[in-house]
């Protein structure tokens, strides 16, 4: 039985990274010279690349990602229109692999949106006052944040705000469900059409 590659999203607990820029795109997610990587896998190591890192190379410890009390953070938060750009996975795999489950921002790129999807990775849209205000929480990175999918909800301190999400992709969501596994969930009835379907029809091998 196929096991799928999306991961479940139910509830996320957890510390928020503030990251306050709008328009950040794919190629600043994931530098286009870190997509010769043919594993899905440790693009993590490359997130922000041109930001995180001095012209020399070594770490930059004024950028937020490189900063030790942010280094267990699992929410995103950042500026409007985040994720636009080229229509690259690995941005949305540099940011899972590196930890994150979640991204709140008033808008995102609309593939990177869907991207996200795909793999378990929740994107939230909150308007700019409530994410404004969670830029200001995580400013100390001891709040924590809560992220329920089922209530649709995100609370952190005294701030309880709700969210939308397509009821289709919420289901795949909290179920794990990716392409592969959604068709799986009709195998029976994919099975019974095979045996109905005449046998001098064209077939896919």
């Amino acid at each position: 039985m196929y096991s799928g590659l999306m991961r479940r999203v139910d509830r996320i607990v957890g510390t928020m990274l503030p990251l306050p820029r709008s328009n950040v795109d794919t190629d600043q997610i994931i530098p286009k010279q870190f997509l010769k990587r043919i594993e899905r896998t440790g693009f993590g190591a490359y997130l922000f690349n041109d930001w995180a890192q001095r012209p020399d190379g070594s770490p930059d410890p004024d950028f937020v990602l490189n900063q030790p009390e942010y280094s267990d953070a699992v929410v995103l938060l950042a500026g409007s229109n985040f994720g636009c750009g080229s229509s690259r996975e690995h941005a949305v795999w540099a940011l899972e692999d590196r930890g994150f489950k979640a991204v709140i921002a008033p808008s995102f790129g609309d593939i990177f949106r869907n991207n996200c999807h795909k793999v378990g990775l929740l994107p939230v849209l909150l308007g700019e006052a409530d994410v404004g205000r969670l830029m200001a929480l995580a400013r100390d990175p001891r709040p924590v944040v809560t992220i329920d999918l089922e209530r649709q909800t995100v609370t952190a301190a005294d701030l309880t705000a709700s969210f939308e999400i397509d009821p289709f992709v919420k289901h795949c969501l909290i179920n794990g469900l990716d392409e592969i596994a959604l068709i799986e969930e009709h195998e029976s009835e994919i099975a019974a059409y095979e045996q109905r379907r005449p046998a001098w029809r064209p077939v896919t091998i």
